[in-house]
């Protein structure tokens, strides 16, 4: 690792005027090529240009330092979800009673990571690299479907964001520089539930989901041709009372990963994000782990 420390300077310089590559390393494409031992061409091009000597390490190491770089100089969006899933869902709740959710549409806006235990939690992502120029209207959609919502940010944020935030439910919290969430500088969360409505509630659903909940409330489902099914299951799921409803939405939305305690947690830190959300088994994780293994090529 010391040979990456002395490389951090000119490797910043690369990251800020390259970042686009950096940002396609960690993401579920790269994550299923290496299930199928295939090595994307993006961690080729990043390890020849990041990491001395590559060939010499395993794809496992290449990856942890690679990690590891951005953990000290280049923390994108994907290092904060990773972080909110081991410092939250693994580190502070359970994979058997709670289910983390990322990238789920609501209204004009797509929610970077959702937390759903006894209650739900959105947590909106803004790192060192990006603006609060949509901020405001991603808050607003995110309070139709969802009465907890959250800000994550870095230190040097958490000040303009108290202030603009200040009269809202909305929580922020920091990722400081020792990448840990901070017990000191936050704003917890306030419930509101106001917002919240039938139609954005639905928009979150499967079509598997909402029929569960139509049938456990009905009893039965819709009797409309499939042309006319969706609006047919709108209409009847939006006479159920909206505080009913939304625990029952809740409770689907828990079934989406189902993840086993034990794959997990023997997942390299830099890859259990990807590893959740694709809802990794147990053959994928012994895959995962060959590739892992074999020593990093061209």
């Amino acid at each position: 690792m010391r040979q990456l420390d002395m490389r951090n300077e000119q490797g910043m310089h690369r990251l800020t005027t390259n970042n686009t590559i950096i940002n396609k390393l960690f993401t579920q494409n790269s994550f299923n090529e290496f299930l199928g031992y295939r090595t994307p061409l993006t961690l080729t091009q990043v390890a020849h240009q990041y990491i001395p000597c590559p060939e010499a390490l395993s794809n496992g190491e290449v990856l942890s330092q690679m990690y590891q770089f951005m953990s000290q100089s280049y923390r994108n969006e994907y290092f904060y979800q990773n972080t909110l899933l081991m410092k939250l869902l693994l580190g502070k709740h359970s994979v058997r009673t709670t289910t983390a959710l990322t990238q789920i549409p609501i209204g004009n806006s797509i929610a970077d990571f959702v937390l759903i235990n006894g209650k739900a939690v959105v947590y909106e992502i803004k790192t060192e690299l990006d603006t609060f120029n949509r901020l405001r209207g991603q808050l607003e959609d995110y309070y139709k479907a969802f009465d907890h919502v959250c800000v994550v940010t870095s230190e040097s944020s958490f000040s303009k964001l108290d202030s603009e935030l200040s009269d809202t439910p909305v929580g922020i919290y920091v990722l400081n520089k020792q990448n840990r969430l901070s017990n000191k500088i936050k704003k917890d969360p306030i419930r509101d539930a106001s917002n919240i409505n039938h139609h954005s509630l639905f928009s979150l659903l499967r079509k598997k989901e909402y029929e569960n909940i139509l049938l456990a409330y009905y009893r039965e489902l819709p009797s409309a041709t499939p042309v006319f099914y969706y609006d047919a299951s709108y209409a009847r799921f939006a006479e159920i009372p909206l505080d009913k409803a939304y625990v029952m939405v809740l409770n689907e939305l828990k079934k989406r990963n189902k993840v086993e305690k034990d794959d997990i947690s023997e997942i390299p830190d830099s890859l259990k994000s990807l590893a959740y959300f694709s809802n990794i088994s147990s053959k994928d994780r012994l895959l995962l782990d060959e590739y892992l293994s074999q020593q990093f090529r061209v």
